[in-house]
């Protein structure tokens, strides 16, 4: 599956075009506002999610709740267009008074700028703003629900706000979902999870921002999917790819990741064994769940590094294009954390990327024949 986004943080709307989908995926579309409203929800976000309440309408590629083989076109409004018509109108003369000067360090801004010859980074910041990941979830659910026809799962938790982190022994297998769902810093231990709202609060107080790490974990999944005889087709690859698109992570791994650097071989590595009835086994997962390009059967563990957003309440020092001058970097409404939200994103673009895999080995016409092609594959495997 492939999906193109569009829409500015405050434009009329934000959509996604999902291509390459295949025909009979059970969508429901609870479940899509539902994944909308993960993404919004959170401790430490800002005034922009009290305003808005995403919902995903479908414009094409469904009937009576499955797809039918065709593009799938949604849009999720803006409610904040309504404050914003003059400054992003599609027609008329610019609004001189609203026009930003002042590149934010650490954002799009003056890159942006530079790149396209624009005097003013609202033409900038308006995209690059996080808001077009919530194009991405409605995406993602997509992916998500014929991840779900084939007996996987899709999910995340946050180890990681500040200086305030689960234990590195962190058992990732026993993490509760329910748990995870029911907290508004997706953290799986309530101690913890009381630690980092206490330091989200204190970055509020003193006009900063924090940044984190999040997890993204799949079941289900068989082994085999992806490549390793063609690169661009290496399964780590394009997932690493997939989640470094989300705005301000700036690292990922899986499995034991950057520690395995500094382990010896011997450690650094899961063992085989066989058991009847359950066939390859492994009783470590240091790999993550993919060797050599690879799903190998295991959970996949995907873990990701997010950067303190960039708009700063105390904000730090720019520049202003016009005049040259020293100025303080512009501010606008924004977020203290936002680590939780981009554990949502980032279960879309992870079940994105899976999807396809699926479908490169299963066939992408309709999840009836992919579900024939996959037992098929699984007996054959059992043998």
């Amino acid at each position: 599956m492939r999906y193109t986004t569009a829409g500015e943080s405050h434009g009329r709307a934000l959509v996604t075009i999902v291509t390459d989908v295949p025909a009979g995926i059970l969508l429901d579309g609870a479940r899509i506002d539902a994944d909308l409203a993960r993404r919004q929800g959170g401790y430490g976000r800002g005034g922009r999610m009290k305003i808005e309440t995403d919902r995903a309408t479908i414009l094409s590629g469904v009937r009576f709740g499955r797809t039918i083989g065709t593009p799938v076109a949604l849009t999720i409004g803006n409610r904040d267009w309504d404050n914003w018509t003059d400054v992003m109108s599609v027609w008329g003369d610019p609004v001189e008074s609203a026009r930003v000067t002042a590149p934010r360090p650490g954002h799009a801004d003056l890159a942006g700028i530079q790149k396209t010859g624009s005097r003013d980074v609202r033409d900038i910041l308006e995209r690059a703003s996080a808001r077009e990941t919530a194009a991405r979830v409605a995406a993602g659910a997509l992916g998500k629900a014929l991840l779900r026809e084939l007996g996987v799962s899709v999910s995340s938790y946050v180890s990681r706000i500040g200086d305030v982190a689960l234990d590195p022994a962190f058992d990732v297998s026993q993490v509760d979902v329910a748990a995870v769902e029911a907290s508004d810093v997706r953290c799986p231990d309530e101690t913890v999870a009381s630690r980092m709202r206490a330091a989200i609060d204190d970055a509020r107080d003193a006009g900063e921002s924090l940044g984190g790490v999040f997890v993204v974990t799949v079941s289900g999944l068989v082994p085999g999917l992806g490549s390793y005889a063609q690169a661009d087709r290496r399964l780590d690859a394009r997932l690493g790819a997939a989640v470094l698109s989300i705005p301000a992570i700036k690292g990922v791994e899986f499995g034991d990741g950057f520690a395995l650097a500094g382990t010896a071989g011997s450690l650094a590595h899961d063992a085989i064994r066989y058991e009847a009835g359950l066939g390859y086994v492994r009783d470590t997962n240091h790999a993550g769940g993919l060797e050599g390009g690879m799903t190998n059967g295991e959970t996949l563990v995907v873990r990701a590094a997010m950067k303190p957003i960039p708009t700063l309440m105390t904000p730090l020092a720019s520049v202003d294009i016009d005049s040259h001058d020293a100025v303080d970097a512009s501010r606008e409404r924004s977020d203290v954390c936002a680590v939780p939200a981009a554990a949502v994103v980032a279960e879309a673009e992870v079940a994105l990327v899976l999807a396809t895999a699926y479908m490169e080995k299963f066939g992408g016409d309709a999840v009836c024949d992919m579900k024939v092609a996959l037992a098929a594959y699984a007996d054959r495997l059992s043998t």
